[in-house]
């Protein structure tokens, strides 16, 4: 078996949750560096595998690809991500890559010289339906394929050799230099499956259990996800269906996907399915809830379903976001993960909870599925090896439900996830489950248990020393903004709304006066990859 079955994955997109400006600047940067800040925070959730959405240096967004040997500048240099990898490793944690191989951006320097030489360019035949009988849209004296009409991503040509040797070239690269564990194979269902034969060659007799797994929004997994090709897929059947089912309260809708999937006969048991609830292309699922108590249950589904589950950064606070028409930048938010605002404690700690369980369950990660008991708002399913066998239950009410299955079993129950509560269990099995709640159910002999101590837990440590506002923010004391603009305090006020603490200060420079809530006055922030203080003392 893969690592993978071992693992809980966390997704960062990194240009949003560094902060990096939308357009490359060209200006090096060592924003990445905050990611050392996190890896308490990694450990405390049981994260065992990074997923970086694309770092190579690009033109705007990341997929559009300037040098696929480079991470961009916006976000360190190749050293610093060196150092990077070392310590996620030293720390027990994987690195996975977005490979972003079937487009490059209009910087690309084999593109550029196509620009610049026209025919004469020897890497005319880099590209897809390249030819000089027209004109691009953007004014190119020649006609190219750009990727699903974006012409700004610029469709390689994967049958040429080159171009194939070029990119195996690198991700060779990536493997030897930086110790990377897998890919992520973007717009995978578009690439040339030749050239996922090869890559797959390449990767495994580097390593073994080097993981590739490709985005697939639709159609048979089975066709890219094989012996021959890639080793997974993204599970967009079931993030819909983990959604939806919450939404309209209809356990109907993901049990017949995953029975579909992974019981008995199902289309893809030979798949350990890449498994998500929300990432940088679809909107944040404390968004799409309804209602938002089902936040608890939508993770535990995530957590105990075949596959790997994987966090997208924030979510585990319940950040929300949703793409507009014109742009997606809201589902890419700078986040200082140790102190995000309106943070959700709650589902944080229940995520560390679900992590230890996870880890601690063989049947939880290596397990088949089976369906016990499907109701509209009451949900039962099996996972089990011939060592173990845990039963999941759901409860999607706002009120307790008492919720039955045939165990099949004369046995014990433990309730993992709720203080290791003992049940006893004769075949028949009918037990209480509270509101908006799960029961995580392992039949043994009574003596099993699974440490949940409450040591690492996601809320800040309060400070038990006194809070004296006042004495720490002065009247008259002068302040200077991180952007260079010299402020006096003249007082502190009370929001009539919310009740927030404001400070009161002076422009030192055309005398014009401002109210911010103290907390924020007074906090340390990201400023061009380092912590500072908001307003420094002067």
């Amino acid at each position: 078996m893969s690592y993978i079955n071992e693992s809980i994955i966390y997704n960062i997109y990194p240009l949003g949750f560094c902060g990096a400006p939308r357009d490359n600047d060209h200006q090096l940067n060592y924003r990445l560096d905050k990611i050392y800040d996190c890896i308490d925070h990694f450990k405390r959730l049981g994260i065992n595998a990074l997923v970086f959405n694309p770092l190579f240096e690009s033109s705007h967004h990341g997929y559009d690809t300037i040098d696929y040997r480079m991470v961009d500048k916006r976000l360190g240099d190749n050293e610093s991500f060196k150092k990077i990898c070392d310590t996620l490793h030293a720390n027990g944690i994987r690195v996975i890559l977005d490979g972003v191989f079937n487009h490059v951006g209009r910087e690309f320097f084999a593109f550029n010289d196509v620009q610049q030489k026209k025919w004469d360019s020897r890497y005319c035949g880099w590209f897809q339906n390249l030819n000089f009988d027209g004109r691009s849209c953007y004014g190119d004296p020649f006609w190219y394929e750009g990727w699903a009409g974006h012409y700004d991503l610029v469709k390689l040509n994967l049958r040429n050799d080159e171009v194939v040797n070029y990119l195996l070239g690198s991700v060779e690269m990536w493997i030897d230099e930086f110790g990377i564990d897998g890919l992520r194979l973007d717009a995978a269902d578009v690439i040339d499956p030749e050239f996922f034969k090869k890559l797959k060659n390449l990767c495994k007799s580097k390593k073994p259990d080097f993981w590739l797994y490709g985005e697939i929004t639709h159609g048979d997994y089975n066709r890219i996800a094989n012996k021959d090709m890639l080793d997974s897929v993204t599970n967009y059947e079931c993030y819909k269906g983990i959604y939806s089912s919450h939404n309209d309260h209809n356990y109907f809708e993901i049990a017949h996907s995953m029975n579909r999937q992974f019981a008995n006969g199902g289309i893809y048991q030979n798949i350990y399915t890449y498994n998500f609830v929300d990432n940088h292309d679809v909107n944040r699922v404390a968004s799409v809830l309804r209602d938002k108590n089902h936040l608890y249950n939508i993770y535990t589904m995530l957590y105990t379903m075949p596959g790997v589950p994987s966090i997208y950064y924030g979510s585990e606070y319940a950040v929300e976001g949703k793409r507009t028409r014109d742009s997606d930048y809201d589902l890419r938010p700078c986040l200082d993960l140790n102190n995000v605002p309106n943070a959700n404690y709650q589902l944080c700690d229940h995520i560390i909870k679900l992590g230890k369980v996870r880890l601690a369950l063989e049947a939880l990660k290596y397990g088949k599925f089976e369906n016990v008991n499907i109701m509209n708002e009451k949900l039962v399913y099996k996972r089990y090896t011939d060592n173990q066998t845990v039963f999941v239950l759901f409860n999607l009410t706002d009120h307790d439900e008492r919720v039955g299955f045939d165990s099949r079993c004369n046995a014990k129950l433990t309730d993992v996830l709720n203080g290791n509560q003992v049940f006893d269990c004769n075949g028949w099995c009918e037990l209480p489950v509270p509101a908006y709640s799960t029961r995580i159910l392992v039949v043994n002999d009574g003596s099993f248990t699974v440490n949940l101590d409450s040591e690492n837990v996601c809320a800040p440590v309060k400070n038990e020393a006194p809070e004296k506002a006042e004495e720490e923010v002065t009247v008259g004391a002068r302040y200077r903004h991180f952007k260079g603009n010299e402020y006096e305090i003249t007082g502190f006020a009370k929001h009539s709304e919310s009740g927030d603490r404001l400070v009161i200060y002076k422009s030192l420079s055309d005398g014009e006066v401002w109210a911010r809530p103290y907390n924020m006055f007074v906090e340390t922030i990201w400023d061009n990859g380092r912590q500072i203080k908001r307003f420094e003392k002067i």
